[in-house]
C-alpha cells in the first residue's frame, strides 16, 4: 500500500479536493492507497473538513492527526511518516502544487526498485520575482554548504519503507527532510514534474518565514556559516599583518603615521565581524540548547481513521 503524506495549514477548501484528486489518479492504476493528512495547528476548519472526508471515504483509508498547535512543516512530515503504515511513503502538498499523477510514475519506479524518488522541479510555475531569487540564493548557499545539489529540490518525495524506518530514527529536533533524504543515501533517482498553481487559497509563506526556515534549515544542516568565521579571521590577521607592516616600515624611515579616518573605518569594520560572527554562534549555541532539553518535535492532540467510523 502507498501511504501519502499531506501536510495541512489553514487548507479547509484543498482538503477534499487533493482527496479526489489522489483517488482519480491512482485507482484507475490500481494502487492501493492511504491518505494521512496532517493538521499543523490550522486556524481555520481544516481538520473538520478531515474528519469529514475519513467519514465519507469508501475506496480509500483516510487518517488525520491534528496537532496542539503550530509544530511546522518538517514536524507535520516526520509526524505523518510515523503513523504511515505502508511499504511506501510519498510526500507532497495539500495545494496540488506537486500533481497527483506524478505519484504513479514515482510509484512505478519504487516497483523497479528504486528506494528514494526525488521529485525535481522542471519549471517553478508562477513566483514573485523576489521569491524566485531569495529561493535561488538559498538553494545555491545550501547546496554548497551540504555537498547536495538542491536547485530544483522539493519536499516532493517517495520513500521505500526501510528509508522511512531510519528517517524516523533520526534523533535530531531540527531536521531537513528535503536534504536529509538525499543525505541518506539508498538507490534513488529523480522524477521531473511542473509545480502548478495552486488549487484555492494563498501561499502559507511570508517573507519572515521563508528567512527563518532558509536559516533553520541551513544551521540544522551544515557548519557553514561557522566556517565563514574562520575564514573572515584569517582574512583580517593577513590584512593585519600587512598593515603592520607597513606602520613599521613608516616608523622606520621617520614618517609619522597617518589615517585617523582609516583607523576609525577599520574599528568598525573588525567590531561589525566580531558582533556578526557572536550572533552566528550565539544562533548555534541556541540550537544545541534546543537538541539537550530533548522535548518532543510535535504533540498529538487528536487522530482519526476512516476505517473506525463505523466504531
Amino acid at each position: 500500500m502507498l501511504s501519502i503524506v499531506l501536510p495541512t495549514y489553514n487548507e479547509e477548501d484543498n482538503i477534499e479536493r487533493a482527496y479526489k484528486a489522489i483517488r482519480d489518479v491512482l485507482i484507475p492504476e490500481n494502487i492501493d492507497f492511504e491518505l494521512i493528512y496532517v493538521n499543523d495547528g490550522s486556524k481555520d476548519g481544516s481538520f473538520d473538513k478531515i474528519l469529514n472526508v475519513s467519514k465519507t471515504v469508501d475506496d480509500a483509508v483516510v487518517k488525520g492527526i491534528s496537532f496542539s498547535r503550530n509544530f511546522g512543516k518538517e514536524a507535520a512530515i516526520l509526524a505523518g511518516l510515523a503513523n504511515a503504515s505502508g511499504e511506501v511513503c510519498a510526500v507532497m502538498d495539500c495545494d496540488l502544487q506537486h500533481p497527483p499523477e506524478t505519484l504513479v510514475s514515482m510509484y512505478r519506479l519504487w516497483e523497479q526498485g528504486y528506494e528514494v524518488i526525488e521529485g525535481v522541479k522542471r519549471t517553478r510555475g508562477k513566483e514573485n520575482p523576489f521569491y524566485r531569487g531569495f529561493a535561488n540564493l538559498f538553494y545555491k548557499l545550501i547546496s554548497k554548504a551540504a555537498g547536495v545539489d538542491m536547485k530544483r529540490a522539493s519536499d516532493f518525495k517517495m520513500l521505500d519503507r526501510k528509508v522511512v524506518d531510519e528517517y524516523i530514527k533520526l534523533p535530531e529536533r531540527n531536521i531537513f527532510f528535503r536534504a536529509l533524504s538525499s543525505w541518506m543515501g539508498y538507490k534513488s533517482i529523480a522524477v521531473e514534474f511542473d509545480v502548478k498553481e495552486r488549487a484555492t487559497g494563498r501561499s502559507k509563506w511570508s517573507l519572515d518565514s521563508l528567512v527563518h526556515y532558509a536559516v533553520g534549515s541551513i544551521s540544522s544542516f551544515s557548519t557553514a556559516p561557522m566556517q565563514l568565521i574562520t575564514l573572515s579571521g584569517v582574512f583580517f590577521f593577513f590584512f593585519s599583518l600587512v598593515l603592520g607592516i607597513q606602520s613599521v616600515i613608516k616608523w622606520g624611515s621617520g614618517k609619522a603615521l597617518e589615517g585617523f579616518t582609516t583607523v576609525i573605518l577599520l574599528l568598525l569594520i573588525i567590531g561589525s565581524l566580531i558582533m556578526i560572527s557572536l550572533g552566528i554562534i550565539g544562533y548555534y549555541l541556541a540550537r544545541i540548547y534546543e537538541e539537550i532539553k530533548g522535548r518532543p518535535r510535535y504533540i498529538v492532540d487528536q487522530v482519526i481513521d476512516s476505517r473506525e467510523k463505523n466504531n
